[in-house]
């Protein structure tokens, strides 16, 4: 049996999961957690990496491997390879105003035309930016700049020259100065971040294609890719198909055969990792809004969904904006939280838990509608994260987004994707293989537009259109 694997090196932990290369049967995985916060060493990383490949079992017996990883992540190095700075990670919105600078200097069009993107605070290229007017003497010693799943692989690479940095095209089409329609990096977007003249000097990955190899030493590496697009890969989505993942951020991702350009920055114009696109919506408000609610409340998951399904839809007309950590989609990165309709009548645990279900579910219905006004095909949704553990939000999702919704067991979606990428890169053949797709269970309902109406009535009464 041909072994392979793949990691997912993601905001909370790392996984490694170690498959069969022909059937992506999972022979044994490993996991360690992650240091908390929205800046790491990412030489935490590394060592989480090596805890998690020793509880599968080590990688003596595998033939090739793939990483992939949280997104967006600015990993900074010097001429010798050395980090220079903590990573500032996807989540740290400390360079929104740099975003909005960003935009304003280009224009929001002129972002979407050059990158299919507008630029956010969670993108490196505004990371880059806060960078150099607020660290400079940090900016002036940068000669590469690398995302998270690009320097762990760089590290398995184990040369240390920084010329061996590589990327794929899901992950480089997060920062911001790539084009996920042109496949080039655009070097007068990242010297115009840096407010430099030029950029040329600047050492940046070098973008593999979705089967190409790079050396390991004794593994076949692949080039790796994004968590979102290594968790459509691991589920085998097809055009038409559409990724709610609720994890630690709530993502909606499309696959799509064409590229895609929203100036409104609702929609990021990425890649995926087989080739094609895969426009994408991210909240900063995932999994945590339940969390939070749940803590509230003094429950646990499984009593805030009983407790949310023993609510009327709607909730009694209590109407939760979530936007707990600021808002990514739609771009709020200072907003705060709102809860509306408070009565006598409808201040309930039971309504405020549904509230909370129904909150998290319509900010994500602004994601998919968001795609959909872009010509992308949406024919059903496949829900994973944390979040499709709940049997609430797997009920009342297919009514308020108004689609079938498919759900998966719960599996380590983007390592599995990431193992299905090694062992399409050891096999060599035009396609990647074709694994069993897990069972799903696909749900339907009726559609309960009055709930989206009350949240939208909400929304654009605080100013925001969703």
């Amino acid at each position: 049996m041909t072994l392979v694997a793949g990691i997912d090196s993601s905001t909370q932990s790392c996984k490694v999961v170690v498959c069969d290369a022909d059937s992506g049967h999972v022979a044994r995985e490993g996991r360690a957690g992650h240091p908390a916060g929205t800046e790491v060493d990412p030489e935490a990383w590394w060592e989480a990496l090596q805890v998690a490949i020793r509880a599968a079992g080590g990688l003596d017996d595998v033939e090739a491997v793939s990483v992939g990883g949280q997104q967006h992540g600015m990993v900074c190095l010097d001429a010798d390879g050395v980090v220079i700075r903590p990573a500032l990670l996807w989540n740290d919105t400390r360079s929104a105003a740099a975003a909005r600078e960003l935009v304003d200097e280009v224009g929001a069009a002129g972002w979407a035309e050059a990158t299919g993107s507008v630029p956010v605070a969670s993108f490196t290229v505004t990371k880059l930016r806060w960078l150099v007017d607020h660290e400079p003497e940090h900016a002036a010693r940068v000669a590469a700049i690398a995302l998270p799943h690009d320097w762990l692989t760089w590290r398995l690479r184990g040369t240390g020259a920084i010329g061996d940095l590589t990327t794929d095209r899901s992950d480089a089409s997060g920062t911001g100065y790539w084009s996920a329609a042109t496949d080039d990096y655009r070097r007068d977007l990242l010297a115009l971040a840096l407010r430099r003249t030029h950029a040329d000097d600047l050492l940046l990955p070098r973008v593999l294609g979705p089967r190409e190899a790079g050396d390991g030493g004794a593994l076949v590496l692949g080039p790796g890719c994004g968590d979102n697009a290594g968790a459509a890969l691991g589920l085998g989505l097809a055009v038409g198909d559409v990724l709610l993942s609720v994890g630690t951020s709530g993502v909606v991702a499309a696959v799509s055969a064409t590229p895609t350009s929203d100036e409104s920055g609702a929609v990021a114009g990425f890649a995926d990792a087989t080739g094609r696109h895969l426009p994408l919506t991210a909240t900063l408000n995932g999994s945590r809004v339940l969390d939070s609610a749940a803590g509230l409340l003094g429950v646990d998951h499984e009593q805030l969904a009983e407790l949310a399904l023993a609510a009327p839809v709607g909730a009694g007309g209590l109407v939760y904006v979530p936007y707990l950590e600021g808002e990514r989609t739609p771009n709020l990165p200072d907003a705060t939280a709102s809860l509306h309709g408070m009565t006598l009548a409808s201040l309930t645990r039971e309504n405020f838990a549904r509230a909370a279900f129904e909150g998290l579910l319509c900010l994500l219905a602004g994601g998919v509608d968001a795609i959909r006004r872009l010509g992308v095909d949406v024919d059903q949704v496949t829900l994973v994260g944390g979040g499709a553990r709940s049997a609430a939000l797997r009920e009342l999702a297919p009514a308020v987004l108004g689609l079938p919704v498919r759900v998966p067991p719960p599996a380590e979606y983007v390592a599995l994707g990431a193992a299905r990428q090694a062992a399409w890169v050891l096999s060599g053949v035009p396609e990647p293989p074709r694994w069993a797709l897990p069972d799903t269970q696909l749900l339907r309902a009726d559609a309960t537009p009055q709930v989206l109406d009350q949240y939208r009535a909400v929304a654009d009464g605080l100013g925001v259109e969703v």
